[in-house]
């Protein structure tokens, strides 16, 4: 009787591989502006400085891992998204941050200090929301399985939005509003059968996955049937006002070849509204997923180029069905807060296979990155704390967790000379790593710290243990 192999085997054969890696860069010190924050920099030793401070003073005062947010890179981000759609009316942003990538009350702050909207997908990140005292009706609440509690607090906060994702949930909320007496405004969520070009598990749009209705499948007409019955007439308000449709296509895009094929079909289910229920919706939620730059080969498109493509796509389509033009809106979250920030590591061994590649490992892992184990994310690396003119080497970057897939960096070339006691940094980190940060091995979830004109502020502080032994009631 033949045994399945364990889980750890098959795995072997990619972890010892190279990869595909190139060849090393001319300059191994040298910071690539495409994937480091705006205001990294090294400093006359060497030692590389963000938001006007040195890591080591960093490491000194906040310790290792940390995850590091240049604060005027953040803001800076989310002035040129709004910036690229020009005029507009300002308590109805096109851009809504997708705070999935990361939030905190500070990002919520300073989100609605720059004029975004805000995008929540679950109860906590709601509560984080109006914990920051977030306009309420700049957000747009998504998720495919709201309980009734979560739209009950949503309906009662005054929530701008809500994307609809099952008749279940239409339901749902149609009777909470018409308990409270309220009227929700909701979009319903396509599925446009689009498959971006991008990892399995962030590709969402094609139709087999948990989001959204079907066009192809006539879900999404018969979506909005079921939401206009909350919205006839009587003697109340209607419980639901349909005010759009929204679609997503995926995570981590460059281009917006996916984005036109997506505005062609929603837009035709536009029209099949109009057509059917002589109703023109007046907005278009074309969500988010634009990529960023992880390494020097990354090559994403700046903020006003996608706008302004999105923009003519949405508008040729729409004068096509005779049509005008919705109102378009957005939602970048990695591309607003991931290149602001890094991870800040510090090197606890280093351990050369000969032939193969130099295991460098740092103070973290999987717990405070767990994309590369999760989507094979390529990554890029730096020695910080010091320059070197040591010869390259190929490099992975590990960490300390019990687990073969604990990779940071799969492969890098990294200063040969790097040792125990040196500072690394893991760049276009400020995005997904620590939403899905874990306690694995009982690790310390790191700090937050943002950085900005010469001062560091910490915004979500390093666990402790009494934190983990908090919840554990023996």
């Amino acid at each position: 009787m033949s045994r399945a192999a364990h889980p750890a085997g098959p795995r072997y054969a990619d972890v010892l591989t190279a990869g595909g890696v190139g060849a090393p860069p001319a300059d191994l010190n040298a910071l690539d502006p495409k994937v480091w924050p705006i205001t990294a920099a090294r400093d006359e030793e060497g030692e590389l400085t963000l938001g006007g401070l040195g890591v080591r003073e960093l490491a000194r005062r906040q310790g290792t891992p940390s995850y590091v947010i240049d604060e005027a890179d953040w803001r800076r981000r989310a002035r040129t998204w709004l910036a690229a759609f020009g005029s507009f009316d300002p308590q109805e942003p096109p851009v809504h941050y997708a705070g999935k990538s990361f939030l905190s009350k500070a990002i919520a702050r300073w989100a609605a200090e720059e004029g975004l909207g805000l995008d929540v997908c679950s109860g906590g990140e709601l509560a984080v929301a109006l914990a920051a005292e977030f306009p309420a009706h700049r957000i747009t609440f998504h998720g495919n399985n709201k309980s009734v509690a979560e739209l009950g607090r949503a309906l009662d906060a005054g929530v701008g939005r809500f994307v609809l994702d099952s008749h279940d949930e239409i339901d749902r909320l149609g009777a909470a509003a018409l308990e409270r007496g309220v009227t929700a405004s909701v979009m319903v969520r396509v599925t446009v059968g689009v498959e971006a070009h991008t990892h399995e598990f962030i590709a969402t749009a094609h139709e087999d996955q948990k989001f959204g209705f079907s066009l192809a499948g006539g879900e999404a007409a018969e979506a909005v049937r079921h939401v206009l019955k909350f919205q006839a007439g009587g003697d109340q308000p209607a419980a639901l006002e349909l005010v759009g449709l929204h679609s997503h296509i995926g995570s981590q895009i460059f281009d917006t070849a996916g984005f036109e094929t997506a505005a062609h079909r929603a837009v035709g289910l536009l029209a099949a509204i109009r057509e059917e229920h002589g109703l023109v919706l007046p907005e278009l939620d074309l969500g988010g997923g634009l990529g960023i730059a992880y390494t020097s080969e990354d090559d994403p498109q700046d903020a006003f180029s996608i706008v302004a493509a999105l923009k003519a796509i949405v508008a040729r389509e729409c004068f096509g069905y005779s049509l005008p033009t919705p109102r378009i809106t957005v939602e970048p979250g990695r591309a607003i807060s991931g290149p602001p920030g890094i991870t800040l590591y510090e090197v606890g061994t280093v351990k050369v296979l000969e032939g193969l590649r130099t295991y460098v490992s740092v103070d973290g892992g999987m717990s405070d990155n767990i994309r590369t184990a999760l989507y094979d994310a390529v990554y890029s690396c730096a020695l910080v704390s010091r320059t070197s003119e040591a010869e390259p080497m190929l490099a992975r970057v590990v960490g300390k967790h019990c687990e073969a897939g604990d990779i940071v960096v799969k492969d890098v070339w990294l200063p040969a000379d790097v040792r125990p006691g040196d500072l690394l940094a893991v760049p276009a980190t400020g995005a997904y790593c620590r939403s899905m940060a874990s306690n694995y091995n009982h690790a310390l979830r790191p700090p937050v710290v943002a950085v900005h004109d010469g001062t560091d502020r910490v915004l979500v502080r390093r666990e402790t243990e009494d934190d983990l032994l908090a919840l554990d009631l023996g």
